[in-house]
């Protein structure tokens, strides 16, 4: 008889029972332990990769250097507005008529204006959409040096805020502009000069997890315009034919951010653009009360036929990216309005509208100013 199958199994420790059993169990523990041994050589579990930077991580810095060009090109423009226009007649003989200068006309003119300008410019690429809000005021003093020979120097000091809400980024620019300008008459035509050398302080926020990375760094601005026009009069009402050529070149300081989480070290970066603006403005003016009162408008056509963007290098850790700036179209329209009220022969006020119309941005200016001659 075998017996029960508990006395079997414990049978003494020289039965071949117990033996086979007791190899099984040890067979089956080794094999469990091998997992564990080969986890303790590899290691613990690979954690996530190293972040690498993204194209939108340096909207902001993109925005603050097209800010600074367009700024440029914008106070250029209106130094060269001073040659012609009303501001011709305003020159040469502010009671009006269109008549020739008067012996007694004031050599020496100051102004001052305030401004501010909204502008949206749409997404492009890895560019996300931003939004500008720019601030400034103008203070300029002019001097006749010659019979149609005119000269001038103006300073222009602006804060922009930069908005790119899909980026989830913010941005300032404080910028002072020092424009200087010049101008003959000769007859009907009119040629003008501008030169403007700019310089500020730009901030940036980047919201990045638990906190926001912030940067300071610097901006610079040189920009040059010259413009040729004729003056055509029937009576009271004028047509202004002109052609303008313009050079602005802007610069980014690089910069390393602060606080947050991932923050980016950034390379500098320059921006250039020369363009061609070819247009007209038409006006007619009305004596009130022995007031001069005048309303004009204008339109011109913009090619930007160069424009040359360096490149932004973002590092986070060893990781970095390299991007192409942006600029605007090549073709565009500028369009704008004025209205000026002559207070006495040596003082009046203004009203300007200046519009910008691009394929992705558009720009909106409104300005006033004041202007008295001594």
């Amino acid at each position: 008889m075998m017996g029960s199958p508990r006395l079997w199994l414990r049978g003494g420790s020289g039965g071949w029972p117990a033996r086979a059993v007791a190899a099984v169990f040890a067979l089956v523990a080794m094999m469990a332990a091998v997992p564990a041994a080969q986890a303790q050589v590899v290691g613990p579990p690979v954690g996530l990769p190293p972040p690498i930077p993204t194209p939108t991580m340096v909207n902001a810095d993109i925005s603050t250097g097209a800010t600074a060009l367009n700024l440029g090109s914008t106070f250029l423009e209106r130094l060269g507005n001073q040659a012609s226009g009303f501001d011709r007649i305003w020159r040469n003989n502010p009671g009006g008529g269109g008549a020739s200068e008067a012996a007694d006309n004031p050599p020496l003119r100051s102004w001052a204006e305030a401004y501010g300008i909204s502008a949206r410019n749409g997404a492009q690429g890895p560019f996300a959409a931003d939004n500008r809000q720019t601030w400034g005021g103008v203070a300029g003093l002019g001097a006749r040096v010659a019979p149609g020979v005119n000269i001038g120097v103006s300073i222009d000091q602006s804060r922009t805020s930069i908005d790119v809400p899909l980026a989830l980024q913010s941005a300032s620019l404080d910028l002072t502009q020092l424009g200087f300008n010049a101008s003959v008459d000769k007859g009907p035509w009119t040629w003008a000069i501008a030169l403007v050398h700019g310089f500020g302080a730009a901030r940036s926020s980047r919201e990045s997890g638990p906190g926001f990375a912030t940067a300071a760094y610097h901006a610079e601005l040189d920009g040059a315009l010259t413009e040729l026009s004729y003056y055509w009069n029937i009576e009271q009402t004028r047509i202004v034919p002109k052609v303008d050529f313009e050079y602005v070149r802007a610069a980014n300081g690089s910069f390393q951010e602060a606080g947050g989480v991932d923050p980016l070290t950034v390379g500098g970066a320059t921006l250039e653009r020369a363009r061609m603006l070819l247009g007209a403005e038409v006006g007619h003016y009305w004596i009130v009360d022995r007031r001069v009162v005048d309303l004009s408008a204008y339109g011109k056509f913009v090619d930007n036929f160069s424009q040359n963007f360096s490149a932004i290098t973002a590092s986070l850790g060893p990781e970095s990216i390299t991007l192409q700036g942006i600029g605007e179209s090549r073709y565009g329209a500028d369009a704008g309005a004025s209205a000026s009220i002559g207070l006495s022969n040596t003082a009046r006020v203004y009203l300007n509208y200046d519009g910008k119309f691009r394929t992705t941005m558009q720009s909106h200016q409104g300005t006033v100013g004041v202007e008295v001659r001594w």
